[in-house]
């Protein structure tokens, strides 16, 4: 009797770890594709809409506090802010020509976008990547910035697996 109890005990032990695992962040469950409706939810009751404003500028030299780096990526009060719905083309360490001009219209477009008036952030199921940036979806208007990227053609749809930007017969 001693010894089934025994064993229930060290069974529901390793169930609730497998739980554990399945169900962590810290252990590499798959990144999922984030839109403005996964958000919806957190919304109610809506706070003030859209309540954060700044100048932006592209960022140059080491005090970056609101400032633009590339299409996905921008300082915001101090904080580095990685806009989660999205993927755009590098320019800091473009694969090749193509992908730094299609990076620097992203850069430009996104500069525009964020001096154009108030904006919220959205915070989804994991708060920062693993390069310490804060993951955020950037909406105004309930619309979510990172979508009118793509729609213009200068970013597209956030997702885990990396896709390059340069044409196989592109020089680099």
């Amino acid at each position: 009797m001693r010894a089934r109890t025994i064993a229930l005990g060290v069974t529901a032990l390793l169930l609730g770890g497998v739980a554990h695992v399945i169900t962590s962040d810290e252990f590499g469950r798959p990144e999922r594709k984030l839109t403005l409706e996964t958000f919806r939810p957190i919304l109610y009751p809506s706070p003030a809409p859209d309540p954060h404003r700044a100048k932006f500028t592209l960022c140059a030299g080491p005090i970056r506090a609101n400032c633009v780096v590339d299409g996905d990526t921008f300082w915001f009060e101090g904080i580095k802010i990685r806009i989660a719905d999205i993927d755009a083309p590098e320019i800091s360490q473009p694969q090749c020509a193509g992908e730094r001009q299609a990076g620097i219209a992203a850069r430009n477009r996104l500069l525009d976008m964020l001096n154009a008036g108030s904006f919220s952030l959205l915070t989804g199921w994991r708060d920062e990547d693993r390069y310490g940036r804060k993951l955020r979806i950037v909406a105004r208007d309930d619309t979510s910035i990172g979508e009118t990227l793509v729609r213009e053609g200068l970013a597209r749809p956030w997702s885990a697996s990396r896709h390059g930007w340069c044409f196989a017969d592109e020089p680099g």
